[in-house]
């Protein structure tokens, strides 16, 4: 079925009707797409350009449909063009021509915008709640790890010893940053565009704001033009959705080689691990290469959609039936990801001796001997020096830094007494570092403290949000 034709002398050539049609990917929305008609249905009787009567034969069609397309029952043929022609189609199929009168006061240039917020505003919320697991069990994890220390990395190279608890849970700050881009996007997005009609608005939807608060937006959008012609809001979620993608990049990323056996430091759950078809032996983390590859097609989608958009004219285009299959695309590629990679962290075995055996290789402890001399007032681009000085001659003598004589010491630098061995050991140099961002076992479990209240607000936010659109969708 499809909306338009009446103009037509003829059909639409095969070929054409093939790639107009966007029905086998815009079905999902269909669920959104009742319950904005409902809306719309009750504006239209209370306009009079629908009878009471046949609101109420129309509403009853409406919920029918819905019941049917939930079960299954109901479905796209081959000849719908849309999800907006396969609806129509089904109401009139069930109260006949009538069903046609939804279509007054709106146009599919509105009503696929709205819908497709709908649908945006239920998954982000549902993208949320995953990414909330997640960061509970890194949290579970950090803590069961406190008294681990372990090298510090920069470049890849042994840096400074910390804390394995701040290593982990590291991750839990960047993936709250991820959720708060959402509430962010909620808030900035949560106004409807329906009412814009084509692009001038309509005389029979007089009031967009009634209907903006009926579908549990937060208003309705000022410019009709602008309404149906935005889509920064699916380009801001693919953004979203990409930088969430390149977070479990690189958590997959560090639990390639952690689990390796070069690093052994983390043993796998069998239950998230392959193995290989030729050799028996091997036991391969799949799902972090997977959480590593997957973020490629996150940044892909969002660069597709931005350069649909870079060069559009006025108001909508045809072109923008492509914003929908990048964001399908994303969404549930990541409600398959999420879950895997939160098993994959809840079910790891952390090697605590493996892991704290080489943190103070690579004379991780250099810093501390600048550190000492900068609180004696010697400037830090001298005691820095110094430092390096005492690397060198333990290089060429085969020891380490805390085996440094009290004489070698001074030898060095005047200033560099015997004390400054109580901090040539991982254990205090971690203690050191008590600030409220440091490594230091007290620093940490505060921050593990503040990290429980903040996933404790976003599951209030999120419970909050989707009470406000339970009855919406």
């Amino acid at each position: 079925m499809t909306l338009w034709g009446g103009r037509f002398d003829s059909a639409p050539a095969d070929a054409m009707a093939a790639l107009s049609r966007s029905v086998h990917f815009d079905w999902r929305l269909a669920p959104y797409e009742i319950e904005v008609n409902r809306i719309h249905l009750k504006n239209l009787v209370d306009q009079g350009v629908v009878s009471k009567e046949n609101g109420k034969k129309i509403e009853s069609a409406l919920l029918d449909l819905a019941k049917d397309i939930g079960s299954g029952s109901f479905k796209y043929t081959d000849a719908d063009e849309d999800v907006h022609s396969a609806i129509e189609r089904g109401l009139t199929e069930r109260c006949g021509e009538l069903g046609g009168a939804i279509r007054a006061g709106r146009s599919r240039n509105d009503l696929v915008v709205t819908d497709f917020k709908l649908y945006l505003i239920d998954h982000l919320l549902e993208i949320a709640s995953q990414i909330s697991a997640m960061v509970k069990v890194i949290n579970t994890q950090a803590a069961n790890n406190l008294d681990v220390i372990a090298p510090g990395f920069t470049h890849t190279q042994h840096a400074q010893p910390i804390t394995f608890a701040q290593e982990l849970s590291k991750h839990s700050h960047a993936l709250l940053r991820d959720i708060d881009r959402i509430f962010d996007w909620l808030k900035r997005n949560s106004f409807s565009p329906f009412g814009a009609g084509a692009l001038a608005g309509s005389s029979i939807q007089p009031n967009p704001e009634k209907v903006a608060k009926d579908l549990g937006f937060s208003g309705a959008m000022a410019n009709s033009i602008d309404a149906v012609g935005d889509r920064d809001f699916v380009a801001e979620a693919l953004f979203d959705l990409a930088m969430l993608g390149v977070h479990l990049s690189k958590i997959g990323e560090e639990f390639v080689l952690w689990s390796s056996t070069e690093f052994g430091w983390v043993k796998i759950a069998d239950a998230y691990s392959t193995g290989s078809s030729i050799m028996p032996q091997k036991k391969n983390a799949d799902i972090a290469e997977l959480a590593r590859g997957k973020s490629g097609r996150f940044i892909g989608n969002l660069t597709s959609l931005l350069v649909v958009l870079k060069g559009l004219p006025f108001a909508y285009n045809r072109d923008l039936q492509e914003d929908k299959e990048p964001v399908f695309d994303s969404i549930d590629q990541l409600l398959i990801l999420l879950p895997a990679i939160t098993g994959m962290i809840e079910t790891a075995q952390f090697n605590s001796a493996a892991i704290s055996k080489g943190a103070a290789d690579g004379f991780s402890l250099a810093t501390e001997i600048a550190d000492f001399l900068a609180k004696k007032q010697i400037p830090f681009a001298t005691a820095h020096e110094v430092a390096g000085e005492c690397v060198k001659f333990c290089e060429k003598n085969g020891i380490e830094l805390d085996q440094l004589s009290d004489a070698q010491l001074i030898a060095i630098h005047p200033a560099l007494t015997g004390e400054v061995k109580v901090f040539l050991n991982v254990q205090g140099a971690v203690a050191s570092r008590t600030s409220s961002m440091g490594t230091s076992q007290k620093s940490v479990t505060a921050a593990l403290s503040q990290l429980k209240k903040e996933i404790s607000a976003v599951d209030e936010v999120i419970a909050n949000q989707r009470k406000r659109l339970s009855g919406m969708i």
